[in-house]
């Protein structure tokens, strides 16, 4: 228990400082995406502007919304408070990931690094899919461990964008790859780190708190 306090303030932290940049970023200071379009060079398909920045936009919206809900879902003290809250507010960050996916299928086939990213960001997007409908098929029969250990590695992936970056930032500024070249890396490494990272979380906080007290 003593684990999770300060592992939970890192991770709030970490999750509210990010929805607040993602938001000023893509509604403030650069609502027209001009920074990121600039990399998208040879596009094989004829890119709608208008079309795409609504889609972005929505994309942003929901996965800060999926972000927000899913920190709040993993706070012991409101779900004591609320099992009700909890559980509709599962619902809601279930609906955000499915609108994130969508609108992530969207965009992919106009992706930085063009076919090969494109392919990365679907490959993201069906694991992300399927990890989160698995976290609702175990609560469903009330396998409380296994449903959080999923969630665990569901809410991990509401951080691809940031780690994308910060891969395609090192090996791109650090190790002087083309930039696209350097987005796709930060693609499919973003995959593999998300994974790994979630694991290590699980077996760092141990058995839900239910488990763990029929145990005794």
């Amino acid at each position: 228990m003593q684990k999770r306090k300060p592992l939970y303030g890192l991770l709030a932290c970490v999750s509210i400082v990010f929805i607040l940049y993602a938001l000023v970023d893509n509604y403030i200071i650069d609502p027209g995406a001009e920074g990121f379009l600039s990399h998208k060079t040879g596009l094989k398909r004829e890119l709608n502007l208008p079309v795409w920045l609504n889609v972005m936009h929505i994309h942003v919206a929901f996965a800060c919304i999926a972000m927000a809900t899913g920190l709040l879902n993993f706070s012991n003290r409101i779900f004591d408070k609320s099992h009700k809250f909890h559980r509709i507010n599962g619902y809601v960050y279930l609906v955000c990931v499915l609108l994130v996916v969508l609108t992530s299928g969207y965009m992919a086939p106009y992706a930085t690094g063009g076919k090969i990213t494109s392919m990365g960001f679907n490959a993201l997007n069906m694991i992300w899919l399927l990890i989160t409908l698995m976290a609702l098929v175990q609560i469903k029969k009330k396998r409380i461990t296994r449903h959080r250990n999923w969630m665990i590695r569901s809410y991990a992936f509401c951080f691809t964008n940031l780690l994308i970056h910060l891969i395609t930032f090192l090996f791109h500024q650090g190790f002087g790859l083309a930039y696209a070249t350097s987005y796709t890396v930060g693609v499919y490494g973003s995959i593999v780190l998300l994974l790994v990272i979630a694991d290590v979380i699980i077996r760092r906080i141990g058995p839900s708190r239910e488990v763990a007290a029929l145990n005794k």
